[in-house]
């Protein structure tokens, strides 16, 4: 739900907040003995919401997720510019690298700022809501990437109010409420109906899809839950 702390305990996780209890590894190491390149080099992050500031070229927003490696003021190397090659074609918006960040529509954008995390040649990437104010074309194609990028060998953490996409895209769901761990697990475990109509407070139906995904059916007020 809205303010169960999703954004929070990301950020937490990335060494941003600090902790009031408890510890968090990256690689095995507590997350504040990595210096902020260091940790780059290992997590990508796409957030919520950046506007675009600079009028930039598509390659060289992502050649800015090279940062990490190079350090201020470098000059980009062969290996930096096969980096950004290489994530430009992994995000499928190659064909975009010359166009102005400000002519790219809200997909084309969302797909540029994952592709500069790819720059950085990240073992894990973290994405906190990346399909907000997205239609349903883009929203299944940014998933539909995540999903790839996954199944290539890199880690995926993913924050969503889309419940029906996590069921059928991820591998494991973690459920909060009000900073608490309602549940975890994989989705047929994890969204169910007695689960879900108590933590969001509104009652659900859950169907199973063709694939075995559960997906949760939000019911009408009084509308009762054995439906045709």
């Amino acid at each position: 739900p809205n303010g169960s702390g999703k954004t929070t305990l990301v950020r937490a996780m990335l060494g941003l907040l600090p902790l009031e209890q408890g510890s968090v590894l990256v690689d095995g190491r507590p997350v504040g003995s990595w210096s902020r390149p260091q940790l780059a080099r290992i997590v990508g992050v796409v957030g919520q919401q950046e506007e675009a500031v600079f009028r930039l070229s598509v390659a060289e927003t992502v050649m800015l997720g090279r940062y990490a490696h190079l350090g201020p003021l470098a000059q980009p190397r062969e290996v930096d510019r096969a980096a950004v090659r290489a994530a430009l074609e992994r995000c499928d918006i190659v064909e975009l690298a010359e166009r102005p960040i400000d002519t790219l529509s809200g997909g084309e954008w969302k797909r540029v700022r994952v592709a500069r995390a790819l720059a950085q040649e990240p073992r894990v990437l973290v994405l906190d809501e990346p399909t907000a104010s997205l239609d349903i074309r883009h929203e299944m194609e940014l998933f539909e990437l995540i999903r790839q990028l996954v199944d290539g060998g890199l880690a995926g953490l993913v924050i969503t109010h889309h419940l029906n996409l996590a069921a059928r895209f991820a591998d494991r769901i973690v459920l909060l409420n009000q900073g608490v761990v309602v549940a975890e697990g994989v989705p047929s475990t994890v969204l169910n109906r007695e689960t879900l109509s108590r933590v969001f407070e509104w009652p659900v139906a859950v169907r199973v899809w063709s694939d075995g995904s559960p997906q949760v059916v939000p019911l009408r007020a009084g509308e009762k839950e054995n439906y045709p």
